[in-house]
């Protein structure tokens, strides 16, 4: 009992916890068919129930994306070309395929604005502010512009995201099948296509603040330049995990009912044969 008692080492607990489990639960109904059936074709018998409830569950996680996960979808730095200080950068990082003409007496908000409108000619999408995507985006890009001291927290604020890609295929056509849109049978879309996001960042000036007064609000400071930050989406592998153990369970639960029906097999021919040499003994007596 004081083997059971033990307070720390959490992994230690956790462990003497599953060995314990696996003990009481798989032991149990291996020792109670193994007295009607023998030690060995129990082991089996129990050892294919495992693999099949495993290849079960893992098409059940496989499915729905839960219980044993992999690394989920995120937003990853484009090597060499993540932060782009400059606007010319858009241009050699791959960005555009045409760097816009800026003139020489504009300012840094127009300059922006010029490369936002060339961004959108080029394909991009500005995502809407109050959407899921443009949060995880500028989450994402916070993290690259304070990793590469562009700024510090508070210095900064995102102002707007361009995105383009992330297509699927194959897809159900619009008009393919009656009353479906084009997106109605997507399950089947295992292709994707390059994802990629452009996020602006741009400088706030810094804030006076007075004892006993509310602070003010930051602005953008217009006399510094823009930021960008160039991301691919990483898709993951949520479901990788599930995948292996539901292959890996079934191969394993198909060879151990194979060697169990051949097992049969055999049986059922020694059964014959021995039937058939008492006969003959019989047919010699007579």
């Amino acid at each position: 009992m004081n083997l059971l008692a033990i307070g720390w080492e959490p992994e230690l607990r956790g462990l003497l916890t599953v060995v314990i489990a696996v003990v009481i639960l798989m032991g149990s109904v291996y020792l109670i068919m193994m007295t009607n059936m023998g030690s060995r074709l129990a082991f089996l018998v129990a050892l294919a129930g495992l693999a099949g409830w495993m290849m079960l569950m893992g098409a059940t996680w496989w499915i729905y994306g839960i219980g044993l996960r992999g690394p989920d979808p995120t937003w990853a730095a484009v090597p060499g070309s993540t932060v782009l200080q400059e606007t010319s950068a858009l241009r050699s990082a791959g960005v555009l395929d045409v760097l816009p003409e800026i003139p020489d007496d504009a300012t840094p908000a127009e300059e922006a604005e010029i490369v936002g409108d060339e961004l959108q000619e080029e394909g991009f999408v500005v995502l809407d502010p109050a959407s899921p995507a443009f949060g995880q985006a500028a989450a994402s890009a916070s993290v690259f512009l304070e990793e590469e001291g562009v700024y510090a927290p508070g210095e900064y604020t995102i102002t707007d995201i361009y995105d383009i890609g992330g297509d699927r295929s194959p897809r159900i056509k619009a008009g393919a099948v009656p009353g479906l849109s084009d997106d109605s049978l997507d399950f089947l879309a295992f292709f994707h296509e390059p994802h990629y996001v452009v996020v602006e960042a741009a400088p706030l000036e810094q804030v006076r603040t007075e004892p006993g007064r509310a602070p003010v609000p930051a602005t953008i400071d217009e006399t510094q330049p823009r930021q960008y930050v160039y991301m691919i989406r990483d898709l993951g592998a949520r479901r990788q995990p599930a995948v292996v153990l539901t292959i890996g369970g079934g191969a394993i639960f198909l060879a151990l009912c194979y060697m169990l029906h051949r097992r049969d097999r055999q049986l059922d021919a020694n059964i014959k044969n021995s039937k058939n040499m008492a006969a003959e003994r019989e047919m010699a007596t007579v």
